[in-house]
Formats: structure tokens, C-alpha cells, sequence
């Protein structure tokens, strides 16, 4: 039997080739309902949904919902990013993103890319152009130039603009990875809590 992580993986994997599902384990069922592929839990609360539609492919996620930290990590791992905030139905929207060769990319909260800047900071301060750290922004990859932590709030200083983002909401980022890892990893997920709230995001 598939653990929840496979399934999902095949969820995911499955839909991005536009082909329909029927998935199921102890905790989780997927099947092709009208055209998209639909994720829920055994109780029928839906988690993930995706539209059947060759070249418009996106993934809808429920806000709040179980297996979110999985669901993101899979997401992450194929290059669907997550795009601008919560939808009247309460999803968010993950769509395709072709990542700059040599990094890897992450959707967390805040407060972890605060961390990840402490890694890089001596060589980002030193550096005209930092690029061990983009951020995702009006459709493009900025470099961080500086993060300063407040108050709970989290100021991001890009070449072009400064974010600001409580500590709690997720960020979309992406960190340099070591050369020998570039060629086998496509990108990884930061395993985060599940989202209990609509949350903001540094995307617009």
C-alpha cells in the first residue's frame, strides 16, 4: 500500500502529465471528478485539486488543510510554486516555475528564510550582486540584499524593493546549492507546518 507521501508524489506526478487518478490508502483517496483530479481525505474533505487542461496546469491547495507540510514539499519538489494569496474558496494556487540552474527552492514561513540568510550573510554583505539568496516577486527572481527581524516582522531588502512579512507568513525562495547536488536535485520542499489561516505571501 502506498504511504501518504507516494500517493501524493503520484498525485502530483500523474496530473502533471494531464492524466486522470485512482489512488487510494488508510488515510487518502484521489479520483478524476469532471476533469480534474481531486485529493481528499478518507473522510471527503478535499485537500488538492487539478485541472485536467494540457499547458494551463496549476494546483489548487486547501488552506488549513491535513498533510499540507506533505503536499507542499511534492509541490515544491516538481517546480510548482506557490502564486499570490488565499482564493474565495479558500485554496491556494501553485503553478509551474522554471527554477535558475544551480538552486533550490523553498515555501516556508518567513522565519525560515531569516534563518537561511544567517548561512549566506557574511558573503551576501560582501557582494555587489548577492545571489545566494532570490527572492520571488512581481514574476522574477530579486537577489537579498539584506533581511532585518522586529517586532515579529521580517524586512527584506531586494535590489529593486523592500518586502515586509511577518514571521509566520510564507515566503517563496530560492538558495544556491553546492554543484555536485545542482545536477541531482531538481529542488526540495521546506517541510512547514499546515496552514491553519490565510496566510500572505511575498508573491504578487
Amino acid at each position: 500500500m502506498l504511504s501518504d507521501i507516494e500517493l501524493i508524489q503520484s498525485f502530483v506526478k500523474d496530473s502533471a502529465q494531464c492524466k486522470g487518478v485512482l489512488l487510494s490508502n488508510t488515510a487518502l483517496s484521489a479520483q478524476e471528478v469532471c476533469g480534474s483530479n481531486q485529493l481528499s481525505t478518507r473522510a471527503g474533505g478535499i485537500l488538492l485539486k487539478a485541472k485536467l487542461v494540457a499547458g494551463e496546469l496549476e494546483f489548487s491547495v486547501k488552506a488549513g488543510a491535513s498533510h499540507w507540510d506533505l503536499i507542499n514539499q511534492v509541490l515544491v519538489s516538481h517546480h510548482f510554486l506557490l502564486m499570490g494569496e488565499i482564493d474565495r474558496l479558500g485554496f491556494y494556487q501553485y503553478k509551474p516555475v522554471k527554477l535558475p540552474k544551480g538552486y533550490q527552492a523553498n515555501c516556508a514561513p518567513a522565519v525560515l528564510l531569516w534563518r537561511a540568510w544567517w548561512k549566506y550573510q557574511q558573503r551576501i554583505i560582501r557582494s555587489s550582486i548577492p545571489l545566494e539568496l532570490l527572492i520571488r516577486t512581481r514574476d522574477t527572481w530579486y537577489p537579498i540584499k539584506h533581511l532585518e527581524c522586529g517586532h515579529g516582522l521580517i524586512y527584506i531588502r531586494t535590489l529593486g524593493s523592500e518586502i515586509q512579512l511577518h514571521s509566520d507568513d510564507l515566503a517563496v525562495w530560492l538558495n544556491k546549492i553546492e554543484p555536485a547536488k545542482a545536477e541531482s536535485t531538481s529542488g526540495e520542499a521546506s517541510q512547514t507546518q499546515p496552514a491553519k489561516t490565510a496566510i500572505k505571501t511575498a508573491i504578487q
